[in-house]
């Protein structure tokens, strides 16, 4: 820099250089303005790709009722839309807190003191000085430090940015599982070969890699949040070793949204798969009737004592039709309004307020 102002010709403020700086007023101002960059201008933009994609799979399946799955076991339905709102609605709340992260850099000397900014010149405001030129940077200010920022900031975006990387891979297993179970059909690439061997097989290797990609990226970003929230006394290198896999872990997590979008580009859901699975299972049922019978006996119209036991007994650990519970609910002593209503539902059509929430 000194021979460049000095080709200039402008050799009087050459020693300006680098004036009563140590090498992290520098590098804090160069990280907050490069990692700003990257998050606004590149994995932000891939991140809300992605949410606009669950936005309108959660919209176009909304009314598409489903077997719910807890502890991998038929549970009351809901719809696929609902499901994927969930991943949406999530993702858009980590996104607002990451959108909203702090940018930090000092310049403050040494030790963060301005003592030779003081010595060369006691009557300056150095304080007010070094904030008016970071935050024409665009950037906050971090007034007290040691000799390197805090990195605080980063620590902060960085726990983010892998919290939304965790809800990235719940997305990823769960489609892949979607997939298995036939819920989804991904959609042929003319010339792509699934397997080796077997001809048949179309994998779904976009989420497979935004899994593993995923997992890289949150490695390195909790080893950067581990590492860079501490520093020895008022200066180690630690953080200048370990920020240089800054870029790696933002690379990482950037193949994964890219895997993301165009997985989910190329799938297509497969209703009657849906239909059909649900129709082979009526006992999701037993939740509601024994609801219902709850609600009859505290109204005063029924005498049945312990409802979970009774449906329990009717329905746990084996398989039971639609005439098997039309039968089960004809015999309850239950007012005729709950019981038509309970005659009225079936597995696809009991989801709730499903459809709604997914719009």
């Amino acid at each position: 820099m000194r021979d460049r102002l000095s080709t200039l010709g402008l050799d009087s403020i050459a020693e300006l250089t680098h004036f009563a700086c140590t090498s992290e007023d520098i590098n804090s101002a160069s990280y907050a303005l490069t990692v700003k960059r990257a998050v606004e201008q590149v994995w932000l933009p891939a991140l809300d790709t992605v949410i606009a994609k669950l936005r309108e799979l959660a919209a176009e399946h909304a009314d598409a009722a489903m077997l719910s799955r807890t502890h991998g076991q038929p549970a009351t339905p809901s719809t696929m839309g609902k499901e994927i709102a969930v991943f949406a609605w999530r993702l858009e709340r980590v996104r607002g807190q990451i959108a909203a992260s702090e940018y930090l850099a000092k310049f403050s000397g040494a030790t963060g003191t301005w003592s030779a900014h003081l010595a060369a010149d006691p009557d300056a405001d150095w304080p007010t000085i070094a904030r008016e030129y970071i935050e024409g940077l665009g950037l906050g200010f971090n007034l007290l430090t040691t000799q390197i920022e805090s990195h605080d900031w980063q620590v902060e975006l960085y726990d983010r940015v892998r919290h939304a990387g965790g809800v990235l891979h719940n997305l990823a297993t769960d489609i892949w599982t979607y997939i298995s179970l036939g819920y989804f059909a991904q959609i042929p690439v003319a010339g792509a070969t699934g397997s080796s061997t077997m001809p048949h097989k179309i994998n779904p290797i976009r989420f497979e890699n935004a899994e593993a990609n995923l997992e890289i990226s949150g490695a390195l970003f909790a080893s950067l949040g581990q590492t860079l929230v501490t520093s020895r006394l008022q200066r180690d290198l630690t953080d200048s070793t370990t920020q240089r896999n800054i870029g790696v872990a933002f690379g990482h997590s950037q193949l994964a949204l890219d895997n993301l979008r165009r997985g989910l580009n190329a799938i297509s859901l497969s209703r009657d798969v849906l239909l059909a699975d649900l129709d082979v299972n009526w006992e999701v049922l037993a939740e509601a009737i024994q609801t219902v019978i709850r609600a009859e006996v505290v109204a005063g119209r029924s005498t049945i004592t312990d409802p979970y036991a009774l449906l329990k007994e009717l329905t746990r650990g084996h398989r039971v039709g639609a005439a098997d519970l039309a039968e089960f609910v004809q015999g309850l002593e239950i007012g005729d309004a709950a019981k038509q209503r309970l005659l009225a539902l079936t597995p696809a059509t009991y989801t709730g307020i499903a459809e709604q929430l997914a719009r």
